[in-house]
């Protein structure tokens, strides 16, 4: 056994074997945890050390116990399990999910999951109730999707059919009809996203699936676009405005703004430095501007567009037209 979790379970398998017997033989343990005798004395002086476990070896009857409870001497709790932050995210995400999915097909089998997830955040001494309480994850910027839309998507996306797809454009505040092979679902910030051929652009598009207003799907087979060539066009450039042809980014923020800055992953492909003056560069790559513009929009005079002079000019513009509103 290797790794973290295996290590936890073995502390616990101790921990049971301790409380269950007088005294628990050295053999007895290397047997039960299927781990090696220096292993086995490692875990101990670890629980020993690290989570104060009263453990003493007996030398009557040859074995390792708790010291009796006494003054001075408390009864031992093995301390609850926990999970790190990118674990509990995962988990409650989950639930929230969950507990937020329509009726359907998959009604009777979402309780056990559900059981599932609670099983595993109360391995230690908390309640579901008490990290519900505690502990929150908001979607604040989600946007519904209608189910019916979303069944007919995933659907045609699995079994490998095109759509016809009526998509509301909120640029040009119209609704436009394509058909469309579908290529695969992508959840970001908080939203669905579907990218898929276009046979009116005869290229690859994406589509928020909360602006399909109707999709129906049809008996033509669709059209499978490789790996490789969706990961250049989606991967290569900045969030859901990827593309293909991309340009560098170069942004300076201010000391002050670097101390949250610098602490964020805007794109899988980033670098960045702190300059003389203590300002942090960033350079990303991006294809379609839309949506990093909204993003150095945030933080308003705490950066500065460094280059291409294009981005810079359109943010310019931008912020004049922001600052024009007062």
């Amino acid at each position: 056994m290797s790794g973290y979790m295996d290590r936890t379970e073995r502390f616990m398998k101790i921990d049971l074997l301790l409380q269950r017997r007088r005294a628990t033989s050295l053999a007895l343990m290397i047997e039960e945890l299927e781990i090696s005798r220096a292993t086995v004395k490692r875990d101990i002086e670890y629980m020993r050390d690290r989570m104060h476990a009263p453990i003493v070896w007996n030398r009557e009857l040859r074995g390792y116990q708790y010291a009796p409870s006494g003054e001075g001497n408390p009864d031992f709790v093995l301390p609850g399990l926990w999970f790190n932050a990118s674990e509990v995210h995962a988990l409650l995400t989950m639930e929230h999910l969950l507990s937020n999915l329509q009726p359907g097909l998959l009604g009777p089998h979402i309780e056990p999951l559900r059981q599932r997830i609670h099983a595993l955040l109360e391995q230690g001494d908390h309640s579901v109730e008490e990290i519900a309480k505690r502990i929150h994850i908001s979607q604040l910027a989600e946007r519904p999707v209608d189910p019916d839309v979303f069944e007919i998507i995933s659907s045609a996306l699995l079994s490998r059919r095109r759509i016809i797809l009526h998509h509301y454009h909120r640029g040009k505040d119209a609704t436009v009809q394509r058909e469309v092979s579908p290529q695969r679902l992508v959840y970001y910030r908080d939203n669905w996203y579907l990218d898929a051929w276009c046979y009116l652009r005869n290229d690859l598009r994406s589509f928020a699936v909360d602006a399909i207003q109707d999709a129906e799907a049809t008996d033509k087979k669709a059209r499978n676009v490789a790996e490789k060539k969706l990961n250049e066009v989606y991967r290569a450039g900045y969030g859901i405005f990827a593309g293909k042809d991309t340009h560098k980014a170069v942004l300076r923020f201010t000391k002050e703004r670097a101390r949250w800055v610098s602490r964020e992953i805007w794109h899988s492909e980033q670098k960045s430095h702190f300059d003389k003056k203590g300002r942090y560069v960033l350079t990303i790559p991006y294809s379609n501007d839309t949506e990093l513009v909204m993003d150095i929009m945030r933080y308003g005079d705490g950066v500065e567009v460094v280059s291409p002079a294009s981005l810079r000019k359109k943010v310019k513009e931008s912020l004049e037209r922001a600052a024009g509103q007062y």
